[in-house]
């Protein structure tokens, strides 16, 4: 399904014939292209970088690639071609129609659904919008374009949804989408880690291989939605969302790598002196990873949530990969193991399957985070080095669910706040940590050059060279 480019707003969803609509998104993008401007990629609209926009949802040859200045990339509408006969899945309404329009006593749900999700998507580029300006290579500076602006499209299809299904509350949360500011004491964005700052290419690797795999979970489960129009716009961008995982898991990889053959030459594992030499040392890779892992699960919410069950139940949104899970997808009768402290243990309980459908999608992701880190971990083991990276406890630095207000070390440890305050910090970025993270930002723009402390990728974008000019600055 090809997309339209000669309209002002790119789409194929026909918004031509839809001129009430086509006239108030057309109000909404000059607000929308003021946002970019002072809040997208800072010092970036001059440059010409070498981007893909989408110009078909077909999965197979769906991109164009070509240079493009950053304020002239044409954001657009695309939703991923409907399901003839498709049916609802899951929940009270299974194997009825599929829903083209909101059903009223939804509604009010499903519209904070719909922001909650569109919410995160500007609120990622606000969080990246300085580290053009310490970008490690040109081919990671395009990268980090490319996902902004993809960000920027889901934005886009979140807002499309909300004008054209709920009508003047709809219009004014779109609005709202434009007026929230990450980190902003008054007006912040509605989840915490998208409140988070995001100062150093690590920290951006880390969310983008963590919290952005988090967003591919959230859409997945949201495109299982009994409202077609909701689950057919995740299907698309579950597609473009492939590559900010590839980034950051990629990204990771590739400062292990230089931080491995560092210690192969040198032969040292010393912190120290691996600081000395200007690469990451691997333990300071491990405190990130625990942050961030800790930070993005908390995205999932309490590990049992009647809010989720009646999501489930109202077919708004279903599990990962509903089709493939083998029960009578109503989930009667059924049950989840989730964690409970008694004292000073974790423990496992069951509960009805219905009410731990966060804990589902939580340990969902965790499992394909694990599998990621058997990857990195095959690094170090290629080059000799003992180290090996893996996750901490999931009730490790948690503010949200059954471990909030305790202190759980990443061996699942319940500690009293004394031994917590003492030992924090072998876990957790210290700031002497961030610092010096900081102090290797330099920023690298030479075609085919990269910093000092990461690796060149294995080959470029497009099957381009990696030296490729993939930023070109005028």
């Amino acid at each position: 399904m090809s997309i339209n480019y000669d309209e002002r707003i790119p789409n194929n969803v026909d918004l031509a014939s839809q001129r009430t609509l086509q006239r108030a998104l057309e109000h909404w993008q000059p607000n929308y292209l003021r946002w970019w401007a002072e809040m997208g990629p800072e010092k970036s609209s001059t440059l010409e970088v070498y981007l893909r926009t989408a110009v078909s949802v077909d999965p197979k040859g769906w991109a164009h690639y070509g240079y493009v200045r950053m304020p002239e990339y044409r954001w657009g509408i695309f939703l991923a071609p409907a399901e003839k006969d498709r049916r609802i899945g899951f929940g009270a309404h299974k194997g009825e129609a599929v829903w083209q329009e909101v059903p009223g006593e939804y509604r009010s749900t499903l519209r904070r659904l719909i922001v909650t999700q569109g919410d995160t998507e500007p609120a990622s580029v606000e969080q990246q919008r300085h580290l053009g300006l310490t970008c490690p290579s040109l081919y990671d500076l395009r990268n980090l374009f490319q996902v902004n602006v993809e960000e920027g499209r889901h934005l886009w299809a979140m807002v499309y949804l909300l004008h054209a299904y709920f009508g003047r509350d709809g219009r004014e949360e779109a609005e709202a989408l434009l007026e929230r500011r990450s980190g902003d004491a008054d007006n912040p964005r509605i989840l915490t880690a998208f409140n988070e700052k995001t100062p150093d290419w690590l920290s951006f690797f880390m969310f983008t291989f963590l919290t952005d795999r988090d967003g591919k979970f959230q859409l997945a489960a949201l495109a299982e939605s009994a409202f077609d129009p909701l689950s057919r716009t995740c299907r698309f961008m579950l597609t473009e969302e492939a590559h900010h995982l590839f980034v950051g898991e990629s990204g990771v990889a590739r400062i292990i790598e230089r931080t491995c053959q560092v210690m192969a030459e040198h032969r040292t594992d010393d912190p120290v002196r691996l600081r000395g030499l200007g690469v990451i040392d691997l333990p300071t890779l491990q405190k990130y990873l625990n942050f961030h892992y800790s930070v993005t699960s908390d995205l999932y919410g309490g590990e049992v949530s009647s809010n989720a069950a009646s999501f489930y139940t109202s077919g708004l949104k279903g599990r990962f990969e509903e089709g493939k899970i083998a029960d009578d997808h109503r989930l009667e009768g059924l049950e989840y193991p989730v964690p409970e402290v008694v004292g000073d243990r974790i423990v496992t309980r069951h509960v009805p399957a219905l009410t731990a459908l966060n804990e589902r999608l939580r340990d969902d992701w965790a499992r394909e985070v694990e599998a990621a880190i058997g990857r990195w971990n095959r690094i170090p083991e290629k080059h000799g080095v003992a180290f090996r990276f893996r996750l901490p406890h999931k009730g490790f630095h948690r503010k949200i669910g059954v471990f909030a207000g305790l202190h759980v070390s990443p061996d699942g440890e319940v500690l009293s706040e004394a031994q917590w305050t003492h030992r924090h910090g072998e876990w957790l970025p210290t700031e002497s940590d961030r610092a010096y993270v900081h102090s290797l930002m330099g920023r690298v723009t030479q075609p085919g050059k990269f910093a000092n402390w990461i690796a060149p990728p294995h080959q470029g974008i497009n099957r381009m060279p990696i030296d490729f000019e993939y930023v070109r600055f005028n």
